[in-house]
């Protein structure tokens, strides 16, 4: 039992958007034409001058230098997936750049240095193909998995190239399934048919870019030849169809989502489409030894029963399918007590928790009398993430971090206890540091709570260079994890970071995250500047030492926050980031985002307007000499948000950084030397910024 995709599908085409009679009094347009010749020319020329005075600040080289150090280190944790008898790891180090695809055994494993078994080699293929691949993942049909398609993309984008992968011969498949470059989604059905979703010409692909029709696909046949088995609306985000292979069975469905936090799925059964009739917003979490499992986002009165928004249902798939609707609790929330993660193994699910942004760990095991449930202890307050589960015993991994603690990894065995089996290296001596969890009360009187990372020999005079990350959307949670790079950039150095857990986000389930959705999004930049506020009140900082760092939606965040409120922040790290929220469902995957701020061609402006970073900047204002950085290859944020931001501010006359690499994707570069390039620029800038 596993979350199921209810979201969007994390795939489809790279380009730009298109403009409207609305925007002809934007002159900065012609920079949303991503492979543009004068928008490249703009690009590198920008960028070669900013990263050079960046690179000049003192402490650039010592800070690369161990970030380098820090990615390429051969202690890190390998983390495995459990595929049958094999333990599989992707694995990038300075010998391997682009990575190797890898394998051992269980026994193997637990030794300090297990010898490894390469069955993929990008670097290599890379070389022979003369192509810049980057490595997005594999799926692997159970319980052999030897059938594999493997997802390469050109420099990261989430535009991807699928090719079969046979894993026992270690080779890719002649005359295989290939399935060309686009934001696809395939899953096996068996060994001779796959579930496709992808261009398969006009008019397939939804608004928001992500395929529209589902089709079975059979080996020997063209892909054109693949039989249509759903079709979704253009407008909806995506549609697709996949296969949940338990380990009692196979269990086959069409997922149909029209909107973020909305999907409507379907079993196939002897060829017939029977809809699973539970709520839109509801989460379907898979199968586990014929019990379906539901996590609800809204409450939901049925059959004479309220199940609470946030908790986790199950109940026999049978009895759902004959009109039965007496769920089993598996899980149910508390004011800040909220769901997390879920796996299985053979007999049991597994599930964590987050109370009040401290994780646990629970053991769920179905008995004639109903689920029996037992805690596992983990040796602090910091996070839990279930790892690799096995199909076949009751063994699994997980993970747990804090901000001082190496991340570590322990192993269950099958009717065992956990024990540690890898270890993170300590990248920076954390005696003398402190954590320190607060809470403040937001604009509306929320309390809203984050934590504070404090170097040694720190006091509250509001001199401490402070560093404040935030996200705040989509109901993804900010949790404390080990502070690998930011120990030894920041924190040793004197520095102050600080997480904070803003509405929007998951921490406190669903009602966190719809908390600061569309017409209430103002509310994620209120709890942020609240928490700035307070670390200022408290003499943890001052503004000439505070500085904003976020991406993504973190960088509409830190976007918006600087431009409604300069006088707070001295430095401002943004990152692929949306600020342009007038065009932003028109660039890339945007469309699919309108559930999360609405619809700008609409009514919704009349709010999103208020907030939009790159509508508001005011040319009166002083604003912090924010930097700005995206990426070329960037598929799923459009570049031209930020290359857009930039050249409005720099035409105002207002100073800012850009760097934009050209590879990467949606992330801080297409290989760790990249990344740990992106990273040492950052705190170079902070810095810089702050000191």
């Amino acid at each position: 039992m596993r979350k199921i995709l209810t979201a969007a599908f994390a795939l489809a085409i790279f380009g730009g958007g298109f403009a409207t009679a609305d925007d002809n009094d934007d002159p900065y347009l012609w920079l949303e034409e991503v492979e543009g010749e004068k928008a490249l020319k703009w690009v590198e020329t920008r960028s070669a001058a900013d990263t050079a005075e960046l690179e000049a600040v003192p402490v650039f080289g010592e800070i690369h230098e161990k970030t380098l150090e820090i990615y390429n280190s051969s202690d890190r944790i390998p983390g495995v997936g459990i595929r049958g008898a094999w333990l599989y790891n992707f694995w990038r180090d300075a010998d391997h750049v682009r990575g190797i695809w890898r394998r051992t055994f269980l026994d193997e494993y637990m030794k300090d240095e297990p010898s490894w078994e390469t069955v993929l080699d990008l670097d290599a293929l890379a070389e022979a193909e003369d192509e810049n691949w980057v490595w997005k993942g594999s799926t692997c049909l159970p319980p052999e998995y030897r059938h594999c398609m493997v997802t390469l993309s050109r420099g990261g984008s989430d535009a991807a190239v699928r090719r079969e992968f046979d894993a026992v011969a270690k080779s890719f498949v002649k005359d295989g399934f290939i399935v060309p470059e686009a934001k696809a989604q395939v899953s096996w059905k068996d060994k001779d048919t796959l579930w496709i979703g992808t261009d398969f010409g006009e008019g397939s692909l939804t608004t928001s870019g992500y395929p529209r029709i589902a089709k079975q696909w059979k080996r020997g046949t063209l892909m054109d030849e693949a039989v249509t088995v759903y079709e979704g609306s253009v407008d909806d985000v995506a549609s697709g169809a996949y296969s949940d292979h338990t380990a009692d069975g196979r269990y086959d469905l069409v997922q149909r989502t029209p909107a973020f936090y909305r999907g409507t799925s379907y079993l196939i059964l002897d060829g017939r489409l029977i809809k699973l009739d539970f709520p839109e917003d509801a989460d379907l979490y898979g199968f586990f030894k014929d019990q379906m499992g539901l996590a609800l986002r809204s409450d939901w009165e049925v059959a004479g029963n309220t199940y609470p928004a946030g908790a986790l249902l199950a109940i026999d798939l049978n009895e759902f399918l004959a009109g039965g609707r007496d769920f089993d609790v598996l899980f149910e929330p508390e004011e800040r007590v909220s769901f997390g993660g879920l796996g299985t193994t053979k007999n049991h699910v597994l599930y964590t928790t987050l109370d009040n942004v401290r994780g646990r760990l629970y053991r769920l095991t179905p008995t004639e009398d109903g689920w029996a449930r037992e805690e596992i202890d983990l040796p602090g307050l910091g996070t839990v993430g279930i790892g690799s589960t096995s199909d076949v015993d009751d063994s699994f991994f997980f993970y747990y971090t804090d901000f001082l603690t190496p991340s570590s990894l322990y192993f269950v065995p099958d009717g065992g206890e956990p024990r540690i089996v890898k270890n993170s290296p300590s990248w920076f001596d954390p005696e003398g540091m402190s954590v320190d969890q607060y809470e403040v009360a937001s604009a509306d009187g929320v309390m809203i709570p984050y934590f504070v990372v404090k170097p040694a020999g720190f006091e509250a005079d509001g001199k401490n260079p402070t560093a404040l990350y935030g996200y705040g959307g989509f109901e993804n949670s900010m949790l404390p994890s080990y502070l690998g790079s930011k120990g030894p950039s920041w924190v040793s150095r004197g520095g102050v970071y600080v997480l904070a857990n803003i509405r929007g986000g998951g921490e406190f389930g669903p009602s966190w995250h719809k908390a600061a959705v569309k017409e209430n999004h103002q509310r994620n930049f209120d709890d942020f500047t609240a928490v700035a506020e307070d670390l200022i009140a408290r003499k943890i900082t001052s503004p000439e030492h505070l500085g904003i760092w976020g991406g993504s939606q973190g960088g509409l965040l830190v976007g918006g926050s600087f431009v409604q409120r300069p006088e707070l922040f001295n430095a401002v790290v943004c990152e692929v980031p949306l600020l342009d929220m007038k065009r932003y469902n028109k660039l890339l995957a945007g469309a699919s985002w309108m559930a999360e701020y609405g619809n700008p061609d609409t009514d919704d402006w009349e709010y999103i307007k208020t907030w939009s970073p790159y509508q508001n900047l005011d040319p009166e204002k002083d604003y912090p000499e924010v930097f700005f950085w995206t990426t070329t290859r960037d598929d799923r944020v459009h570049p031209g948000h930020a290359r857009k931001m930039v050249a409005k501010m720099t035409d105002m006359g207002k100073k800012v950084y850009y760097y934009e690499n050209t590879e990467g994707g949606h992330a801080s570069g297409a290989n760790l030397n990249q990344r740990a390039y992106t990273g040492a620029l950052i705190y170079s800038y902070l810095w810089k910024m702050l000191e």
